[in-house]
């Protein structure tokens, strides 16, 4: 896929520039430098209908102690990249910092768009600073305002005219999977396995991953983009952390499989807490235990029984056991999120969940509800991803928890909804309905 990365200094609006022309606020803005560590990626198209992949980078020559982390992610990206859109600061002039990293993009040898930022105004436009960018060597700036939308347009304009012929084989849609965890729990150092690259920066500090990065890889003839969250904090202690966990939060909603990582020497309340968040929004969760080979065996079964207890609400969510250092159980990490993604988009049809239906009330009979017994008329499944399943009943009323069990773990067992989340509807003739998780 056509891919564009955004490169540049430290704060000169690389992600202001990349939430506008992305259309939402998808990387974390502040007026500190710094704030982005990591490549975030978004797919958008042209007016025209061709996709493209846009890259959004740490400033380089920061000067502070992520330098050079971010300088090889940056490094890294540019591999794949035909096109970068070089953001200087249009009202600041060309820096010092501005220099070497021209310097360095002319090594690099790749073409080079140079975008002026934070020119909201056309009087900058003919500001001796503006007219400074020519000496960096890259021809006329090309002005943009992103805060206002200025120039942004035209900029999409420039990039599609810059694109190739349309590519049919890029219209594939990749397969959204957000790891979850507490801080410092090995989210990055995880996916950094998975994928066989270093694409997030790792260290032993908490809080290193500030935002959602999406991180696109394929496997086994199929595209992943893998959502690598900011770990989060029952309470965020900073403007930036709240920022950090609400993109983490939005990272789950909008993936299709959750990967809560797991650190066996250290869970409980927290790891239950986004166990619900994923629950509550109807996605398949795998649980990785992660660190798995730290772990003495004679220590194992405890360990387990303590998961057990504190995930108890998702017990039915497939556990599997890695280890990120030493490469172990990332396969089945892929493999089980393909699993629980294809049963969760699974349909039953209408006859076929009667006929199972009728075999289940043959089984085990209906509650009777001082002398009014509950009939179960017919059962639909509407939708996927979470699967539905409407009951229709003579009365939601006369539904026990000991038969709403039972059916649900009819559905599990019988119909192979075993590692998914589902919702069960009992709705009357009458117009009552009751919905349960």
């Amino acid at each position: 896929m056509y891919t564009v990365a955004i490169v540049g200094r430290p704060n000169v609006g690389k992600s202001s520039l990349f939430n506008r022309l992305v259309g939402r606020r998808e990387a974390i803005v502040a007026d500190e430098a710094g704030v982005t560590r990591d490549v975030k990626s978004a797919r958008l198209e042209t007016d025209d209908g061709r996709p493209f992949l846009l890259l959004d980078t740490g400033g380089l020559w920061s000067g502070d102690e992520w330098e050079s982390s971010i300088h090889a992610k940056v490094n890294e990206a540019l591999r794949t990249a035909d096109l970068v859109l070089f953001c200087v600061d249009g009202r600041e002039g060309a820096t010092d910092a501005d220099f070497e990293v021209a310097s360095w993009l002319r090594q690099l040898d790749r073409e080079t768009l140079l975008v002026a930022t934070k020119l909201d105004d056309e009087r900058h436009l003919e500001s001796a600073e503006f007219f400074e960018l020519y000496s960096l060597g890259f021809g006329e700036p090309f002005p943009t305002a992103a805060e206002h939308a200025v120039g942004t347009y035209e900029l999409l304009e420039e990039i599609a005219g810059r694109m190739g012929e349309r590519d049919p084989g890029a219209e594939e849609e990749a397969l959204r999977v957000a790891i979850i965890g507490r801080p410092n729990v090995g989210k990055s150092s995880l996916l950094n396995a998975i994928v066989g690259d270093e694409r997030v920066i790792v260290a032993d500090v908490p809080g290193t991953t500030r935002d959602a990065i999406d991180v696109e890889f394929s496997y086994g003839g199929r595209l992943f983009t893998l959502i690598d969250t900011a770990g989060i904090r029952r309470k965020p202690d900073a403007h930036l952390e709240y920022f950090s966990k609400l993109r983490s939060e939005q990272a789950l909603l909008r993936s299709e499989v959750s990967i809560l990582v797991i650190d066996p020497f250290e869970f409980g309340d927290h790891e239950m807490r986004l166990a619900n968040l994923a629950l509550e929004a109807g996605k398949p969760v795998v649980v990785a235990v992660n660190k798995w080979d730290l772990v003495a065996p004679e220590d194992r079964p405890l360990v387990l029984a303590d998961l057990d207890q504190a995930l108890d609400h998702i017990s039915f969510a497939p556990r599997v056991f890695t280890s990120a250092t030493e490469g172990e159980g990332l396969q089945e990490v892929l493999a089980t999120v393909v699993r629980v993604h294809d049963t969760s988009r699974r349909r039953v049809t209408t006859g076929q969940l009667n006929g199972w239906l009728t075999v289940w009330t043959q089984r085990v009979q209906p509650p009777n509800f001082k002398g009014r017994p509950l009939r179960l008329l017919y059962v639909t499944q509407p939708d996927i991803a979470p699967p539905v399943f409407i009951f229709h009943v003579n009365n939601e009323a006369y539904v026990t928890r000991p038969y709403e069990q039972y059916l649900r773990n009819r559905i599990r067992e019988d119909l192979g909804f075993s590692e998914v989340p589902f919702r069960m509807i009992f709705k009357s003739r009458t117009g009552g309905k009751r919905v349960r998780l």
